[in-house]
């Protein structure tokens, strides 16, 4: 009986793994999904094994809490216990209260604060539906993005084979559908495939539209050899297409057949690189429409004189006849000769005020002068290389300077201008008072077909719209984010030397250093 006793008693010391192995899961449990009936069991149940098998352990039978050994047995094992208690609580507040940080170098997994604004401004719950039986991960980041953002925003993904009655319902019918469900209305966003993602842009834009519910509505005048925006020839098309995908309607502008009269559903009026003179009826209209709190784009080209100063010189703006050159070189890197200025300094504005050090670039550009004129705010938007200077075209369309002669930079190139309108009072308590806004840019190409995508062009655009538009600053253009190339690229000799000097050189050179230092220890 004693021998029996004696081989059980040798078996169950080894309890205390097991026990051990139970408590840390309680542990865990507990802390990750809460102290429900199994993460107690656990923990209780671990605990009794691990002090049975102690207990049962060759020092428990002899003296074993006397021994040195046992103290500093049970120090290790309150310090695992203690390190395991702290990251049970770091992940119960990591799943309770999530928070990341993106450190890439252009926040690619970061909402624009315009997105974040707009999401936190949501009055009721907006839900985005994508009919796609395969999610791609980085939409479905974008929307976590979102979610976390603001609370009434949700997002569901939804196999349309599976579900065909719900894709019915919405209009799908084809997978990759993006709509946007708020109240009783639904709204087909884009079409998502591998090629083309989710866009962010696209999204807030829809969701500002929520908050606001009020469209722009953009006229581009027509008539005096402006840039077309139908696509008819090399113009404005991208630019009005995306206006258009931002919720905007876009409409031509003929001031010769409407009674010389802007129309009164005019978010805005855009002057885009005329050639020809406005008639004087043609530029009354305009300033009597600036007058009653319009807003107005007007980007000149150089070498033009549309017959617009009069209505500028109310606003204390003038168009300078050069053309601002970058002497500076910084455009020579990246394929840009000297008459196209690459700007890097921005006004701090709505319009420009997240552009931060990004880049845009205005070929044939010239500078708009600005005098202080009482009750207009104006505010510089552009501003070239202070190593720039501005020169003279012959008649002839020629440009002659000296590359020696010293810069004279910088000069603003585009700026933003706002007064009050007279007599006029606000509509809310809380609202500001109506505004006329006009913004002036010396260039018209930046913004056209082909030029539009690049660097920031577009949203110097597409915000000098929305600001003028008098819509809130989230509604401003978001640019999307993009991984940089930190490719290497290298010739093919420069490949062939890389693989001799990694699969020759230095293994030689290693190989000389160790036969050397054994040579020395001899």
């Amino acid at each position: 009986m004693l021998k029996s006793l004696g081989t059980y008693q040798k078996y169950v010391k080894f309890l205390a793994l097991p026990g051990l192995a139970l408590l840390t899961a309680g542990l865990v449990a507990g802390a990750v999904a809460g102290w429900t009936p199994l993460p107690l069991g656990l923990l209780i149940g671990g605990l009794g094994l691990l002090l049975v098998g102690l207990g049962f352990s060759d020092y428990g039978r002899h003296r074993f809490w006397s021994q040195r050994s046992t103290e500093a047995g049970t120090n290790a094992i309150v310090s695992v216990v203690a390190v395991l208690v702290i990251l049970g609580l770091i992940n119960l507040l990591a799943v309770r209260f999530s928070s990341r940080i993106d450190v890439t170098e252009n926040q690619i997994f970061t909402l624009a604060p315009q997105s974040q604004q707009v999401v936190r401004n949501l009055e009721q719950p907006a839900r985005v539906v994508v009919f796609d039986p395969v999610p791609n991960p980085q939409d479905r980041q974008l929307l976590e993005s979102y979610r976390r953002a603001g609370s009434q925003f949700s997002f569901d993904y939804v196999n349309p084979y599976d579900d065909p009655r719900q894709a019915q319902d919405f209009g799908a019918s084809q997978t990759g559908m993006v709509f946007l469900e708020s109240g009783d209305s639904r709204q087909y966003l884009q079409s998502v495939s591998p090629e083309d993602r989710l866009s962010e842009r696209t999204l807030t834009n829809a969701l500002d539209q929520v908050i606001s519910d009020r469209a722009l509505t953009v006229y581009f005048t027509q008539g005096h050899q402006e840039f077309a925006i139908d696509g008819s020839e090399a113009g404005f098309e991208q630019a009005a297409l995306a206006l258009a995908d931002q919720g905007a309607v876009v409409e031509p502008l003929d001031l010769t057949e409407t009674d010389g009269e802007v129309p009164a559903d005019a978010s805005l009026v855009i002057v885009a690189g005329p050639a020809a003179s406005f008639f004087d009826a043609e530029v009354e209209a305009l300033a009597t429409y600036l007058d009653q709190g319009g807003s107005l784009m007007l980007l000149i080209d150089p070498r033009t004189s549309p017959n617009l100063d009069r209505l500028l010189d109310e606003w204390g703006v003038t168009l300078d006849e050069r053309i601002v050159l970058d002497t500076s070189g910084a455009g020579q890197l990246v394929g840009l000769g000297p008459a196209a200025p690459i700007v890097t300094d921005y006004g701090d504005h709505p319009i420009t005020r997240d552009f931060r050090s990004g880049r845009s670039f205005f070929p044939l550009v010239r500078p708009v002068n600005v005098e202080e004129v009482p009750g207009v705010t104006a505010t510089p938007l552009l501003q070239s290389n202070p190593q720039s200077r501005a020169e003279s075209i012959s008649e002839a369309g020629e440009l002659q300077f000296d590359e020696n002669a010293p810069a004279s930079g910088p000069y603003t190139l585009g700026v933003a201008l706002s007064r009050p309108v007279a007599g006029a009072e606000a509509a809310a308590e809380d609202a500001p008072p109506p505004e006329s806004r006009l913004v002036v840019i010396g260039n018209a190409s930046f913004a056209t077909d082909g030029l539009f995508n690049q660097q920031l062009n577009g949203d110097v655009f597409l915000n000098s719209a929305s600001w003028l538009g008098q819509q809130t600053d989230a509604a401003l253009s978001i640019r999307p984010r993009q991984v940089t190339n930190r490719r290497i690229v290298m010739t093919v000799q420069q490949q062939i030397g890389l693989g001799i000097f990694a699969l020759l050189v230095l293994p030689v050179v290693g190989f000389g250093l160790a036969i050397l230092m054994w040579l020395r220890r001899r």
